[in-house]
This record gives structure tokens, C-alpha cells and sequence, in this order.
């Protein structure tokens, strides 16, 4: 049984400019015995409820790139919650370590959807968030997660997939769909398999899911995290086009979904 406990804030302030006022605080949840500690950002200067987003870390954890993009979305009006999927708020730096991680999760089918489960509720359970407009996203492992959570029939506007490690949805699955999906990934990412992307395609054009999937020409794995290629791993690569093309993507939809403007 899922159990969700709301941490008493923590935290950090963050000014991105005169008119916006971005704070931040640790919150925590649990799924069974383990308990979770996500990043929850917001923009202060705001009033009244507005629409969440849950964002899915990397298999690297809940680090700083995906604190960063939190504070990204909170700045745009968003309530944004970066998702912890490993417990404890664990990250790594190491690529054996962080697929280890990652595998781990994935294994488990229904302890993968229960903590991405638990991550959403205790968004839509803020009292800045309307219930009834939440998204998600994901990068990498985290790209796969929020997919994963919209097969499951969660009750989300929108879902993005930056280059995400694809999971072929079956008919059921397809069903259960609600959400408009949008998939960016790097047209020569190694790490996915075309026949994978040709297959999810597939599945989502026989579930007649309203969904776009953009290639990203010259993009690899990871084309969207500045420090990629400090990995050191072949594959692994930012491309700022890419990135920049594909956040305009994301938010070229939530207005859609959302049609969101900041006021104050």
C-alpha cells in the first residue's frame, strides 16, 4: 500500500530575475517500508493553484540536472516535482552503478509504477497544484518511467519522453492511455533500439494514442543534459539544438494542454 507523508520544507530560495521568485523544498513520500525524498519548486510570486508537473530523473538519480530543470518548469508557472526513484534521495555518478539502479527498478513492474505512482499523487496532492492539470516527464530511465506511469491509465494531460529508454506498450496498456504523449529522441541514439522505436510507434498508432514522436537529427543518447559526454561513455552526448528544439516542443504542448500564463 502506497503511504504518502508531506515533509515539513526545507530549503532553498532561488531569485531568477526581479519578478520571479522560485523556492524549493524536500518532500517526502513512501511506497511501503521505503521512503522517498523529492524536490518540489515552485514560483512564489505566483497566486493561487496552477498546473504540476512531476519530472523523472536520469538513471543517474535526482541530481542536480534534474533539480535544475524542476526550478526550469517552476520559473514557466509550473508547480514541478523532481521524482526520487531509488529511495533515500540516492544518486551516482558511476554508469555501472546507475544501470544497476535503473535495471533494478525496471524488474519490478509494479514496485517501477507504484513509485512513479507515489511521486504524482504527492504532487496532486500540493495545495498550489490543480488536481485536474498535471503533467510529466522524463529523461533517460526517467523517459521510459513517465511512459510506463501512462500506461497504467494515470489521470495525466500530457507526458514527455526525452530520450527515453522506450518500453513497447501491449494493447492493454494502449487502452489505458490518456495522456497526449510527445517522444523526442536522437535520431542516432545508440542506445535505443530503431526496431524498439519503430515498435512503440506501432503500438501507440494501433491504440489510436494521440501522440507525436520527433526525431532529433545528429542527436545521441542524453542529447539534452549538458554534461553527457563527462560520462565518458560512447553514445552519450548534449546537443543544444536538440535540447532547446525539444523543450520548445514540451512547452509548445502544455499550453496546449494547460493554456498556461503566468500571472502574479
Amino acid at each position: 500500500m502506497t503511504k504518502i507523508l508531506l515533509a515539513l520544507p526545507v530549503l532553498f530560495l532561488f531569485h531568477l530575475s526581479a519578478e520571479a521568485a522560485v523556492k524549493s523544498e524536500i518532500v517526502t513520500y513512501k511506497v511501503g517500508d521505503t521512503t522517498f525524498k523529492g524536490y518540489l519548486a515552485w514560483d512564489d510570486a505566483l497566486t493561487g493553484k496552477r498546473p504540476g508537473v512531476v519530472v523523472f530523473p536520469e538513471w543517474w538519480g535526482l541530481n542536480d540536472y534534474a533539480r535544475k530543470r524542476t526550478e526550469q518548469l517552476a520559473g514557466m508557472g509550473y508547480v514541478a516535482l523532481a521524482a526520487d526513484m531509488y529511495g533515500d534521495g540516492k544518486t551516482t555518478d558511476h554508469p555501472k552503478e546507475a544501470g544497476a539502479m535503473a535495471g533494478a527498478v525496471r524488474a519490478n513492474t509494479k514496485d517501477w509504477e507504484a513509485r512513479a505512482s507515489a511521486a504524482l499523487q504527492t504532487l496532486r496532492a500540493n495545495p498550489l497544484v490543480d488536481a485536474k492539470k498535471v503533467a510529466a516527464i522524463g529523461y533517460c530511465f526517467g523517459g521510459s518511467t513517465a511512459l510506463q506511469l501512462c500506461y497504467t491509465g494515470a489521470d495525466l494531460a500530457a507526458a514527455v519522453s526525452f530520450h527515453g529508454a522506450l518500453v513497447v506498450p501491449d494493447e492493454k496498456q494502449t487502452k489505458a492511455i490518456k495522456a497526449r504523449l510527445l517522444i523526442c529522441h536522437g535520431a542516432i541514439d545508440t542506445f535505443i533500439p530503431e526496431e524498439t522505436a519503430q515498435k512503440t510507434r506501432a503500438a501507440l498508432e494501433n491504440g489510436h494514442v494521440r501522440y507525436e514522436m520527433i526525431y532529433y537529427g545528429g542527436a545521441q543518447h542524453s542529447f539534452t543534459n549538458p554534461d553527457a559526454d563527462k560520462a565518458g561513455l560512447q553514445g552519450l552526448s548534449y546537443n543544444a539544438a536538440a535540447d532547446q528544439r525539444s523543450w520548445a516542443s514540451m512547452s509548445a504542448l502544455f499550453r496546449e494542454v494547460f493554456g498556461l500564463a503566468k500571472k502574479k
